[in-house]
């Protein structure tokens, strides 16, 4: 058994069954991914990896396998799971994303073809886990995979508490020792104890509360929105090897090849994010505003280039120096956790009526961004509030209390 110290959990411990895993390249590799991608931008200290998000997933997957009486092969299933869960991140982590399915159809969920590869074929082999099971977990499919994907599960505890504490916001706070201890195995999968309705309720207020302040704070939606834009030009007609070549690096890497490349809006983009000369908000509004339906199919970054060229041509800019940012809209949480009573097994909103109104608030913390030089927010706002049909903000009469 090795022990690493960890600043959100203290002493992990990590079982030398799978220490081989750990140290291989695709694992080590998140070492130099961040977590949060350009939210250092906004919070110095937001500098913490994927590597040590994956220690901490696997840390409070062996908790909860322990808590629900898993036997020593199902708890190294789940453990390798938690570690191996997010090497399909590319570079800057979920900045990156975008591109990664606009060139390559997949997300950075979609790892099963390594798990049999020249690198992590053995290791696997060597740690005596069964691909097959691994491949379920990681899919979904398998009684255990709500362990590491789910609305309650071991990935979000962890990245809340470790983000906050590297951000330094107080919203992140999780009660992970109480939720584990509520964690049941059933026949449908993973639930919660009734007793644990409160700890449950408090990561859906922390998942809400961080949405804003950290994974969609306005500078490094801005910040990203550049970063795709400049991968998108520099891999733009490269074969697909070169583009499979970049969704491997590092950031540091990455980041090189980017401001070092012949395409001239790729290095002027991404200099400015080096420098932190970002682009600021022209036009920055919520669902109420715009229609969402309609603005739906402009997400990939090929559909929004015509927008962004309609609003340059009729603010007279250079289409390079507008960039429309369109996030998908929040989905539900918790529908699919479910909580053990006396005497079924019920979905979490039945039980909880603080539910309906953090899904409410996700909702309204939703916003559409155009961003451009500072210089030409003026001309490019109201040329985005015609070509975008934004409508006048609605003011709400309030009774007095």
């Amino acid at each position: 058994m090795k022990s690493i110290k960890d600043p959100v959990h203290g002493y992990i411990e990590v079982d030398k069954s799978v220490i081989p895993i750990l140290d291989s390249a695709p694992v080590q590799r998140l070492r130099y991914v961040r977590q949060l991608g350009f939210s250092y931008l906004v919070y110095p200290g937001a500098n913490h990896t994927r590597f040590e998000h994956s220690l901490g997933a696997m840390h409070l997957a062996g908790m909860m396998s322990r808590q629900i009486g898993l036997s020593p092969a199902d708890d190294r299933l789940v453990a390798v799971a938690a570690i191996l869960h997010d090497i399909g991140h590319g570079p800057f982590s979920h900045s990156i994303e975008p591109v990664m399915e606009e060139f390559t159809g997949r997300s950075h969920h979609e790892i099963l073809d390594s798990l049999e590869g020249p690198v992590l074929g053995p290791v696997i082999d060597e740690s005596s886990v069964d691909t097959g099971e691994l491949k379920e977990v990681l899919m979904g499919t398998h009684r255990l995979s709500g362990i590491i994907y789910g609305d309650l599960d071991v990935d979000r505890m962890d990245y809340l508490q470790r983000d906050a504490h590297y951000t330094g916001v107080p919203y992140g706070t999780v009660d992970s020792d109480r939720l584990v201890r509520s964690t049941l195995l059933s026949k449908d999968g993973i639930v919660i104890d009734e007793g644990g309705i409160n700890a449950a309720e408090s990561l859906l207020i922390a998942r809400t509360l961080m949405r804003p302040s950290v994974y969609y704070h306005h500078v490094s939606r801005i910040a990203e929105t550049m970063f795709d834009m400049a991968v998108f030009e520099h891999l733009n007609g490269k074969p697909r090897s070169v583009i499979d070549e970049m969704l491997v690096m590092d950031d540091a890497s990455c980041m090189q090849a980017l401001r070092t490349s012949e395409n001239p809006v790729t290095s002027a983009l991404v200099n400015r994010i080096y420098a932190r000369k970002l682009f600021k908000r022209a036009l920055y509004v919520g669902s109420e505003q715009v229609n969402t339906k309609s603005l739906a199919e402009y997400r990939s970054i090929r559909s929004r280039k015509k927008i962004e060229r309609e609003i340059a041509e009729s603010a007279g800019a250079d289409p390079s120096c507008v960039l429309v940012d369109i996030p998908p809209l929040p989905t539900g949480m918790s529908l699919r956790v479910q909580v053990k009573n006396r005497h079924r097994v019920v979905d979490l909103g039945e039980v909880s009526p603080l539910l309906n109104s953090l899904n409410e608030n996700r909702l309204e913390q939703w916003r559409l961004g155009v961003y451009c030089p500072r210089e030409l927010t003026e001309t490019v706002g109201d040329a985005a509030n015609g070509v975008l049909h934004v409508r006048p903000l609605t003011k709400q009469n309030k009774l007095p209390l």
